[in-house]
């Protein structure tokens, strides 16, 4: 793993693309094998190279400047920064993000109206999902699903502290 890790920080625009091309190639396997697709069996390999080309060419790219350009302007960790930095994210990357992934699709699957599904889909998918689309008996299981990657992470940090400073007192 430090092999991984150390090659991830010596290329990290390399290893944010690939790992962001990843995850939505990911995402849409999942989608189609767990939530799967009406009346269609397997996975459409066609559909997910398409949206991992989405997340190659625009959202991989976008999204590590994106986010290095709203570091350097909203620097730090404190609350204000971290509220800057989501709201800004929320008013300007987020329409953003989400119209190229409806537009980009339509323009690789050759649609007439590559605006069609923006239309269509593009408020639903900026409102906030947990309040809009979510009922409300199911709205805390939704939420901690968003909480356990999060408490993943928590614990691995923890994780990683607690080893240096095993390797500090040594």
């Amino acid at each position: 793993m430090n092999r991984v890790w150390s090659a991830f920080r010596a290329r990290p625009y390399l290893g944010n693309v690939a790992g962001y091309t990843a995850l939505f190639a990911s995402a849409d396997v999942f989608q189609q094998s767990v939530l799967g697709r009406r009346g269609s069996p397997g996975v459409d390999w066609r559909q997910t190279a398409r949206v991992a080309a989405v997340g190659f060419c625009f959202h991989a790219n976008f999204n590590y400047q994106w986010l290095r350009w709203l570091e350097r302007r909203l620097p730090g960790g404190g609350a204000k920064a971290v509220v800057g930095k989501v709201v800004v994210d929320q008013l300007v990357a987020a329409p953003l993000t989400i119209s190229a992934f409806y537009i980009g699709l339509s323009l690789l699957e050759d649609k007439e109206d590559i605006f069609e599904d923006w239309r269509q889909k593009f408020w639903t998918s900026y409102k906030a999902i947990n309040f809009s689309v979510v009922p409300g008996v199911a709205r805390t299981v939704f939420l901690g699903g968003g909480s356990l990657l999060f408490t993943i992470y928590l614990c691995h940090l923890r994780q990683h502290q607690h080893q240096d400073l095993q390797v500090q007192n040594k």
